[in-house]
């Protein structure tokens, strides 16, 4: 997925100003995120969509226009009944908001142009960063990194150290936001987003439950490394959307891997000589969810020796083993899907239940 300072550069080469549109908060069912972007040109130029089209689209195009015109940033709140929710790709009715930004391609030193280029080189090392932005006054955003370091302040001191606070919570969820900050008698409503290398499957063991489970990955945006020992087996014909085929000695690979808040770790070679050294590794890291392949008693039995091995119980407790969800699954497709699910629900801390059970 391209970053939005991309996004912004291609749009130069044809338009000379365009409207950034950004979705900030739902209330309500939507089919987009909030952080979700549209982009509007002077010259016509549509880009991307802050919902699934149809009349929400049309009235935000008609506020951009009027936003470009007004060279200032405009705020757009929309209620929508059940019929407009319908139409737009709501599943019921609620209020969306929507924040519109004018952006002057021509000048290489505009604002917005010098915020996302800060953010692109964050990304590029990768680390998180988020773009907080106070919505009575978007001109004023601020740049917070994940070491909780900020570009410059927000506003009082108590208003920047929740900010920072936000900012990093927002960032190990993944999840862009507005928050209402400060004491309830004077509250600033900010747009967190959040920015960050697209999370990352890692694979060790290029097995047949491995290749579904690759595929499946990148549908949902992960990015995807396999690990295996053996040359013949981690091929690109095999693994045609893997981002990297990575042949060697599987623990020492792991060493050298990075793991975040946004990695998951699937051990699927059903190897002990494999499996115990990577685990050993793959177990005291930041990893977001760690599963491994396995029946039952097998899993019982590595957890058993990694505990006698000095492994915490702490660090025995992350481990998914057997991985996956209870879905009857039982081709290696089915078992990929169980895999994600599981490790989907783990990263948002969801139990993973039928959502008519949800409360």
């Amino acid at each position: 997925m391209e970053n939005v300072i991309d996004q912004i550069e291609k749009l130069a080469a044809i338009e000379r100003r365009i409207a950034m549109v950004t979705l900030v908060a739902t209330r309500g069912a939507s089919p987009k995120k909030e952080g979700a972007k549209m982009w509007v040109g002077e010259a016509g130029h549509l880009l991307g969509s802050v919902t699934i089209g149809g009349c929400v689209d049309a009235r935000v195009i008609e506020a951009s226009e009027e936003a470009l015109a007004a060279c200032e940033p405009q705020m757009l709140s929309m209620s929508l009944g059940e019929e407009d929710a319908w139409e737009s790709g709501f599943t019921c009715a609620g209020t969306i908001d929507i924040m519109i930004e004018p952006v002057d391609l021509s000048n290489p030193e505009d604002h917005l142009r010098e915020v996302y280029r800060a953010v692109r080189g964050e990304v590029e090392s990768g680390r998180c960063v988020v773009v907080a932005t106070p919505l009575d006054r978007p001109a004023s955003k601020v740049i917070i990194y994940d070491d909780g370091r900020a570009s410059r302040p927000l506003g009082e001191p108590e208003l920047d150290r929740e900010a920072r606070e936000i900012a990093l919570e927002l960032i190990q969820r993944r999840t862009s936001r507005t928050v209402a900050l400060g004491s309830p008698r004077s509250t600033t409503d900010v747009f967190f987003e959040v920015h960050g290398p697209p999370p990352t499957l890692i694979v060790f063991g290029a097995t047949h439950v491995s290749m579904p489970l690759v595929s499946l990955a990148k549908n949902l945006g992960l990015r995807a490394i396999v690990v295996d020992s053996r040359p013949r087996f981690a091929t690109k014909e095999r693994f045609p959307d893997a981002d990297e085929l990575l042949v060697g000695i599987p623990s020492e690979i792991a060493r050298s891997l990075r793991y975040t808040s946004s990695t998951y770790v699937v051990l699927a070679a059903h190897d002990y000589k494999y499996d115990i050294p990577v685990l050993k590794i793959v177990l005291n890291t930041e990893a977001a969810y760690i599963g491994m392949l396995s029946s039952k008693r097998r899993g019982e039995a590595i957890l058993n020796f990694l505990g006698e091995s000095g492994v915490d119980a702490e660090a025995l407790n992350r481990l998914r083993v057997p991985t996956g969800l209870d879905i009857g699954a039982e081709t290696a497709s089915e078992i990929a899907l169980s895999i994600l699910a599981e490790a989907v629900a783990v990263k948002a801390n969801r139990p993973g239940t039928p959502l008519r059970e949800r409360r």
